[in-house]
């Protein structure tokens, strides 16, 4: 993946620059860097990081990996597993700095999920689009779903959150 930086695989010695970016885009509702450790040691290949192209830092990062439809994970709390069967992927958090938005870097790096997901043998995509962004993920073709089980868990999330999915 090319343009402004490179996507590459998140290692644990990204975590404080992780933190930086999850701070400024996300200030009101922060994940411990157990999450970040978690999410890496069971699924590395969902976990990316966008480096700067002048070697400044990472100026964003995703969180992705295989879960259970209809039934995201809760805000900050490590998964411990995937689960055996799981049924659709995930994308828990995709975070850049200001400096990188209006590149086309995050809808770049959805297709390239979308691809893995589906050469994984995944038919559907799910996330919760928190702090305004489910413009954004429809317009890379999610679609918002009203689950009522779901209303609990979400309002963790924010006020906006949408549970959203993506056939494949």
């Amino acid at each position: 993946m090319t343009g402004f930086g490179n996507w590459r695989q998140l290692t644990e010695n990204d975590l404080p620059e992780l933190m930086k970016v999850q701070e400024e885009a996300y200030p009101w509702h922060q994940e411990g860097p157990v999450v970040f450790r978690d999410r890496m040691g069971l699924y590395p290949s969902g976990c990316l990081g966008l480096d700067d192209e002048k070697g400044a830092g990472l100026v964003g990062y995703i969180l992705s990996h295989p879960w259970t439809a209809e039934d995201p994970p809760a805000l900050d709390s490590p998964l411990g597993a995937l689960p055996d069967k799981p049924s659709t992927y995930y994308l828990h958090d995709l975070a850049l700095l200001k400096s990188a938005h209006g590149k086309g870097l995050g809808a770049r790096l959805v297709r390239h999920l979308a691809e893995h997901a589906g050469v994984s043998g995944f038919t559907t995509m799910s996330l919760i689009a928190v702090n305004m962004s489910a413009p954004f993920w429809e317009r890379q073709g999610f679609r918002a779903r009203l689950l009522p089980k779901l209303t609990a868990k979400l309002a963790t999330y924010g006020g906006d959150a949408v549970f959203m999915t993506r056939d494949l």
